[in-house]
């Protein structure tokens, strides 16, 4: 709780992912990618209730085993891969608030696929959110300049290359290139006014909680390879 409102945590971690097969059940350093987010959660002080919203039996018993709720199961009607995150939260708030018979003023999404969470980067989300009386607040991490979208480039028909924006011709050096950002997956944060009513996940006033410190966002078996390396680098150098 900050302020007197109360805060529900949502890890969204459906079984249907096409890219890693039942990703969200994917083991690092051992442990499975939930009950990572699990472990971040249970040290968040200002976190009054956390549930995991899957359609998947074997992820809410790994997410139970690491101390999270699993109290429902998420309808087939929103465990696709083309529904979007208002959705999902949207019915992890309101079925929770059935089942506790109580109204959570602030949500923080979770994504499992963002092992490397510290909980402090969890809590200054949502203080961020309400100190700064914003809609919503994300976490993001600066892009690198090679990845920037004025050096990004389309391939078309019989292999045509072209800019994916033509603004790129005027790019001679990374000097030039104005900062860009990319979501991080570590926490967002939402009034429960935003998610209800303006029915947005990036409502009228979204702030942005930049994270410096590495992190790993996992999509692929590359990313987590990479995490792998990352952590056992860090394991390391202890």
């Amino acid at each position: 709780m900050v302020n007197h409102q109360y805060i529900l945590a949502v890890i969204p971690a459906r079984g249907g992912s096409k890219g890693m097969y039942l990703k969200n059940l994917r083991k690092l350093r051992g442990k499975s990618l939930v009950a990572w987010a699990g472990d971040a959660v249970g040290k968040v002080a200002e976190i009054d209730r956390a549930v995991v919203s899957t359609d998947h039996d074997g992820i809410a018993g790994a997410a139970e085993a690491a101390g999270l709720a699993a109290p429902f199961r998420r309808p087939e009607s929103l465990a696709g891969d083309r529904i979007g995150d208002l959705e999902v939260l949207t019915h992890a708030l309101q079925a929770t608030e059935k089942l506790d018979g109580r109204k959570y003023d602030i949500v923080v999404m979770l994504q499992p696929t963002s092992p490397f969470r510290k909980p402090e980067q969890v809590a200054a989300c949502i203080r961020m959110l309400v100190e700064g009386n914003w809609d919503a607040v994300w976490t993001v991490s600066p892009t690198d300049s090679k990845s920037h979208p004025l050096k990004q480039l389309n391939v078309g028909e019989e292999g045509a290359l072209d800019l994916y924006d033509a603004s790129g011709a005027q790019i001679i050096a990374r000097q030039q290139l104005e900062p860009v950002y990319h979501r991080n997956g570590i926490a967002y944060a939402f009034t429960r006014e935003c998610l209800l009513e303006q029915k947005t996940i990036r409502g009228k006033r979204t702030g942005a909680l930049v994270i410096e410190e590495p992190c790993v966002n996992i999509d692929t078996e590359w990313d987590l390879e990479l995490a792998e390396f990352l952590l056992s680098r860090s394991s390391s150098d202890e």
